[in-house]
């Protein structure tokens, strides 16, 4: 029993015969491709209309694997330039919000500058580096005395009625607002002048 692999409950394996069917429905023994392809029988002559089907099918597939390859070339290239666009927009909104954190010290220099503080010392040179990198990225100060209000870029925390004024226009600015690009980063909060 040591000589018998086949456990009890397996059956025996069996092999795959090379009989093929012959033309009385019998099986008749084919030791090879040449054989199996006599005893299918003779070729197929095709006519010159199965001819040309034929050759039309194939055109056909070919046109249709171009269009297919065609297709999928435009779709890569499309990919890349979503890609290539999302990729330029992350980076523009990272850029806005470190920006947009850094605003309030960008104000502090401001107002000490307004006051006189930043005349001398180091400040000054930190507020210059500050500004020449703010600007290097577009940063642009928005909101100043005399302009028209525009709501997308100035927010009106009073209004002044005056005679003097046909249309809405900044009194005086309390806040400057900052455009990065063509992004509002904040919006200057001013005083208008309105019409009496």
């Amino acid at each position: 029993m040591a000589d018998d692999k086949n456990t009890p409950d397996e059956e025996p394996i069996e092999t795959p015969s090379t009989e093929s069917p012959s033309e009385d429905g019998g099986t008749a023994d084919v030791d090879g491709v040449d054989d199996l392809i006599e005893a299918e029988g003779p070729d197929v002559e095709l006519s010159a209309d199965d001819e040309a089907i034929l050759d039309q099918a194939e055109v056909d597939l070919v046109a249709e694997m171009r269009q297919d390859m065609l297709r999928a070339q435009a779709e890569l290239v499309n990919f890349r330039k979503r890609v290539e666009r999302d990729r330029d927009a992350n980076r523009d909104a990272v850029i806005a919000e470190v920006v947009r954190a850094i605003l309030p010290a960008l104000d502090d220099l401001s107002r000490a500058e307004q006051h006189g503080d930043l005349q001398e010392g180091p400040m000054v040179v930190i507020a210059q580096k500050l500004r020449s990198g703010f600007d290097r990225f577009g940063l642009t100060q928005i909101g100043a005395k005399g302009d028209v209000f525009d709501p997308k870029f100035h927010e009106a925390i009073v209004q002044l009625p005056t005679a003097d004024v046909t249309v809405n226009t900044v009194a005086d600015v309390i806040e400057p607002g900052y455009v990065l690009g063509e992004r509002v980063l904040r919006a200057a909060k001013v005083a208008v002048s309105v019409p009496a």
